[in-house]
């Protein structure tokens, strides 16, 4: 098993952050994700916006990577469950692979929150636990798949479309922010009818 950490501070506040990152896929950045579908989403009594989605993605595994594991399938589906909670101003994003689960399980937790000392600020700590199981060289495959987890972390983070979909929001955080709940409630009660 191996363990993944990571903190990210955005020069952005909080609402503009968490609304980039709900549109952060599909994007040139990360390839691999091909496909977002919505399977759930709801506001709770408290407030709080719940999502629950599949993510298609596209691995281009090397061959010996395909032929450890017995796999020549590189398209996988990865669970991902979010709770947006406006009044505490924390987003936590928990995923986790729902393909090839009898050989890697990846279990991913991303929290944003708005930076302690400066509100214009949002801190993201990311964490995965990687395990490979049933091959001989498990270890070494998840020192590579740590390493793929960062390096796509520091490419959506640091350069990537959060980044790029904050800086370039053209209205205000709070109504944007606003604007796209809305639409997420109203994208939701029209697929239950």
């Amino acid at each position: 098993m191996k363990i993944w950490t990571s903190e990210h501070v955005f020069d952005h506040p909080w609402e503009t952050v968490t609304t980039a990152a709900m549109q952060k896929y599909p994007n040139p950045m990360n390839p691999s994700v091909v496909g977002v579908d919505v399977l759930n989403r709801h506001v709770d009594g408290s407030g709080k916006l719940h999502s629950h989605r599949l993510l298609s993605t596209e691995w281009g595994m090397p061959s010996l990577v395909k032929s450890i594991i017995g796999a020549s399938r590189t398209k996988t589906y990865i669970q991902e469950h979010s709770v947006v909670d406006p009044v505490t101003k924390t987003m936590e994003l928990k995923s986790a692979n729902i393909t090839f689960t009898h050989m890697i399980s990846v279990d991913e937790r991303l929290v944003y929150k708005p930076h302690p000392q400066d509100a214009n600020k949002t801190v993201l700590t990311q964490e995965a636990i990687i395990s490979v199981k049933g091959v001989s060289l498990s270890s070494y495959l998840e020192g590579m798949m740590a390493n793929t987890i960062s390096s796509n972390a520091n490419k959506v983070n640091v350069v990537g479309p959060i980044h790029d979909i904050a800086i370039h929001m053209s209205v205000t955080p709070a109504r944007k922010y606003q604007r796209i709940l809305m639409s997420l409630m109203f994208s939701s009660v029209c697929s239950m009818i």
